[in-house]
């Protein structure tokens, strides 16, 4: 492959707190090679003026067979495995578009996000395969439901998955099952963090209210999803769950990133929103690890290119400018196990480089100014589609 060289105003290596002035980074193939060295002789070289580069924002939970509808459910219920595996390409080309080039898929159908897992014009996807639940649990539909953890979870290991996801409460998407309420018991929580970690593998667990947090802590789960203390009438107050996940650093993924709309979210949510803000933040001020999770996919305000839109999210929270930044590149990398090759603009990293116009640091809204993507080395064009690669 041809030797690729970027010149810009700006660089944010992924772990830095300011920004390097007018950087030269060096692609070879797939790989980085070099940082402000002299350009390569007979390299293509890639001038872009007034922008700043930045490592390929990395989506730690995202839905990739739930195409963002206002039924995002029963439209996957009508398509056969060609379609959802079709519909999945296409999330996944508009993910890479808005400059996410690695997602974290916490709940497919089947198994599917297995076969577009490596495709052309795909991110990098770390798959869950579909999440482990009750019979008739939250997101069952999906084909993980089991009255066997420790089978399921061999199930997931036999198939290739690299991550376990277990929904430790109910959830909105699911009739029948409550946000507030816990779906295992603490000893099937266990069971399964064992058999995961027997295997080599990280889980986290969807955990809403608190009795289901409280389980997913004491079965030493490596993450938790929404965390949103989730009760029946409100919000629920408890700071020694707090304590607790920052304590044994369970990695938090906040449920952030919204399109922008004039529709109101749903009663129930609205009126938890400021109490579950409130929580999130406490968490960061008690030094929980957390990082960006949109959910993309299930709903119509959660489309797979929403993830530049939860950086602001992550500043409410009290996250400085580089905080922020590190939560969705370098530090996300290390939540999806690719912290050795993902998150960074360093030589010996893939080339998944994302060029915006202004300083992401300044203004987050330069997130969504995307001027150019290069994934593993070759530039993403405007252009691409599924028939064109």
């Amino acid at each position: 492959m041809t030797v690729t060289v970027l010149r810009a105003a700006w660089l944010f290596d992924g772990v830095s707190s300011t920004l390097r002035p007018n950087p030269v980074v060096v692609l070879d193939g797939a790989k980085i090679v070099a940082v402000d060295s002299d350009a390569a002789e007979g390299a293509d070289i890639v001038d872009l003026p007034g922008a700043t580069l930045l490592p390929g924002m990395i989506d730690t939970h995202v839905h990739l067979a739930f195409d963002a509808s206002s039924d995002p459910v029963g439209a996957l219920a009508g398509r056969s495995d060609a379609e959802v595996v079709t519909a999945m390409r296409h999330a996944g080309l508009q993910a890479l578009r808005s400059g996410v080039t690695t997602v974290r898929d916490l709940g497919d159908r089947d198994y599917l996000s297995l076969d577009v897992r490596g495709l052309p014009g795909m991110p990098t996807v770390v798959a869950a395969g579909p999440p482990i639940t009750t019979p008739a649990g939250h997101c069952h539909y999906l084909g993980g439901g089991t009255q066997d953890v420790r089978a399921a979870v061999r199930e997931h290991v036999e198939r290739g998955c690299d991550v376990i996801k277990i929904m430790g409460s109910g959830g909105t998407l699911t009739p029948g099952t409550r946000q507030e309420e816990a779906q295992f018991t603490p000893e099937e929580l266990r069971a399964a963090v064992d058999e995961a970690h027997r295997h080599g593998l990280p889980i986290t667990a969807h955990a809403h209210g608190s009795q289901a947090i409280a389980d997913a802590i004491a079965a030493g789960v490596d993450g938790m999803e929404h965390v949103s203390f989730w009760a029946a009438d409100g919000v629920d107050d408890r700071p020694d769950l707090i304590e607790a996940i920052a304590d044994r650093r369970i990695v938090v993924g906040a449920t952030l990133g919204i399109l922008p709309s004039d529709m109101p979210p749903p009663p129930p949510v609205a009126s938890r929103l400021g109490p579950m803000k409130a929580c999130m933040r406490r968490l960061y001020e008690a030094g929980a690890p957390i990082v960006a999770g949109t959910d993309a996919g299930i709903a119509p305000v959660k489309p797979h290119n929403v993830l530049p839109y939860a950086v602001a999210q992550l500043r409410e929270l009290g996250m400085s400018p580089s905080e922020s930044l590190r939560a969705i590149t370098s530090q996300a990398a290390g939540v999806c196990g690719l912290a050795h090759r993902k998150g960074r603009i360093a030589p010996g990293f893939d080339a998944d480089v994302i060029a915006v116009d202004g300083d992401p640091l300044a203004d987050p809204t330069a997130l969504l100014r995307i001027r150019a993507v290069h994934v593993g080395g070759a530039n993403l064009s405007p252009a691409w589609s599924l028939g064109s690669i």
